[in-house]
């Protein structure tokens, strides 16, 4: 058994990929967390950064002067972890540290057997569609990477593409754990003939994620499909836009998100799981969220826009189909050629998959990393 510190800038009780990094690791290791909000399940003890303290925003002076070591010094969540963690009261013997703000403190507390890196995001290119953005913080995170997530002993990130993006840009070489939900023991629902094909959407409400393609294809649609969107309150003007956009036609439903823990059972009711992403960034582009294996565990068929990783999933599980390109038009068109036999078929497929594309299996990869660490601490 080891102390592993599992470190997040996120409220790690809701934050549905650094959960499974506590399930896993519980089972076997004492694990203390650090983070937003209250204290995930089952863990020793937990580190709670204040809400006052919980952000990331950079200062814009010191970034302007290319200060980077104070800028990231001076990050809220950042000074409010170093004061939790101060390594003259606690120590540990891995230290597994989410994306890549948290990588130098994991460093700077020096765990026996070393830090693991998880980058959920390709940080240098997170927002890269804005011009500002691209000019003067960008820099900052390709320092951060080079200066900091280079020297942990073992890095993971959520899809090939970054993983690729992260060895040929910054030396990184990372192994992929992808967003997959734990394994839910379900059989696929009934998907009526003659009758109208329900569709479903759970996630952020982002503007650069382009929701609007989703209602205007639904209502625009000569088929019998209906959509509800489970949407976070990320920006509750844009919600109020969309539920405005799709009140017309009667077929669109913005509902109030739904609790992790009952979000596939909730999705079960639906038959298709729908995600256009516009690749209006490096990171869209390369997306292959947790969104598309809930539908899996949901046992949903799924309709995809042409991103690369998530085209692979649907194309090579038979689990459903591609849009042709990102538009309401293209989505509308491979709406109106569904058959219910198709989405019958899509959604016995998912269930074929469910297990291999779960949770359980991908964590495996975080097992061993942090047990190679954690021999090299008690060797």
């Amino acid at each position: 058994m080891a102390d592993v510190l599992v470190l997040s800038f996120s409220p790690i009780a809701s934050d549905a990929r650094v959960l499974k990094q506590v399930e896993l690791l519980r089972e076997a290791h004492t694990v203390t967390t650090c983070g937003y909000g209250p204290a995930p399940d089952g863990v020793a003890r937990h580190h709670e950064i204040p809400a006052s303290s919980a952000t990331t925003a950079l200062d814009g002076r010191l970034i302007t002067a290319r200060a980077f070591l104070p800028a990231y010094a001076a990050m809220p969540a950042v000074a409010a972890a170093r004061r939790l963690l101060r390594p003259s009261k606690e120590s540990f013997d891995v230290v597994l540290a989410n994306d890549v703000e948290a990588v130098p403190i994991g460093l700077w507390l020096r765990p026996r057997g070393g830090v693991h890196a998880d980058l959920h995001e390709y940080s240098p290119r997170l927002h890269e569609e804005n011009p500002a953005w691209r000019r003067r913080i960008a820099p900052f995170y390709r320092w951060l990477c080079r200066r900091f997530v280079r020297k942990a002993d073992s890095v993971t990130t959520v899809g090939r593409g970054l993983a690729e993006a992260y060895l040929a840009e910054l030396g990184i070489a990372a192994d992929v754990v992808t967003n997959a939900a734990p394994f839910a023991p379900l059989e696929p629902g009934e998907v009526p003939d003659g009758g109208r094909l329900r569709l479903v959407h759970s996630g952020a409400a982002l503007r650069n994620r382009h929701l609007e393609v989703l209602v205007d294809a639904v209502a625009s649609s000569s088929a019998p499909v209906t959509l509800d969107l489970f949407l976070m309150p990320n920006d509750p003007a844009y919600i109020d836009e969309l539920r405005d956009r799709g009140a017309a036609s009667g077929r669109v439903r913005v509902l109030d998100p739904v609790p992790y823990a009952r979000l596939v059972e909730t999705l079960h009711g639906y038959d298709l799981g729908v995600h256009v992403l516009p690749p209006v960034n490096f990171n869209n582009a390369n997306a292959l969220p947790n969104k598309v294996f809930d539908y899996v565990q949901a046992r949903l068929g799924l309709v995809v826009g042409p991103t690369p990783e998530m085209a692979a999933l649907a194309r090579e599980h038979g689990v459903g189909v591609v849009t042709e390109d990102f538009t309401a038009e293209a989505l509308a068109a491979t709406l109106d050629a569904l058959t219910p036999d198709a989405v019958r078929a899509f959604k016995a497929a998912s269930h074929a998959a469910a297990r291999e594309l779960s949770a359980e299996t991908q964590v495996q990869t975080w097992g061993r990393a942090v047990e190679a660490l954690v021999a090299k601490a008690h060797a």
